[in-house]
């Protein structure tokens, strides 16, 4: 593989391997550029990319609580660029791109602290 092969058009590095984990309820992926991230499911589901927690822009964001238990039933790969995230509770519309999955590991404890921050603001719960 060449290093322009490496790297996706946003200049993100591509995944190696993809290991799901259902009993650890954690998806952990590595990147050719040698980092390595471990997402749990919970969080994957509350911050999934589809229009059901997105919206069709940020003021339609929609907070998910009671995730805690959440977990996973399958991937499917989309393309070479992505996969689809099956979860236990149901919700299968999300298509996490790789270059999604990379910024979302490298900013994990941010966007965690922010999840946990607006649920507490609006009186919500991570238990279902």
């Amino acid at each position: 593989m060449t290093s322009m092969e490496m790297y996706d058009q946003a200049g993100r590095p591509q995944p190696t391997e993809i290991r799901l984990k259902k009993a650890e309820k954690v998806l952990e992926i590595d990147f050719e550029d040698g980092r390595s991230f471990v997402f749990p499911a919970e969080f994957l589901r509350v911050e999934s990319p589809s229009a059901e927690v997105r919206g069709h822009s940020p003021t339609q964001r929609q907070w998910v609580p009671g995730k805690l238990h959440v977990g996973f039933e399958s991937l499917e790969s989309v393309g070479n660029y992505a996969v689809r995230i099956r979860f236990d509770d149901g919700h299968d519309t999300g298509i996490y791109s790789w270059g999604f999955l990379y910024e979302y590991g490298d900013q994990y404890e941010q966007i965690w602290d922010r999840y946990c921050e607006t649920l507490d603001e609006m009186g919500l719960s991570r238990e279902p």
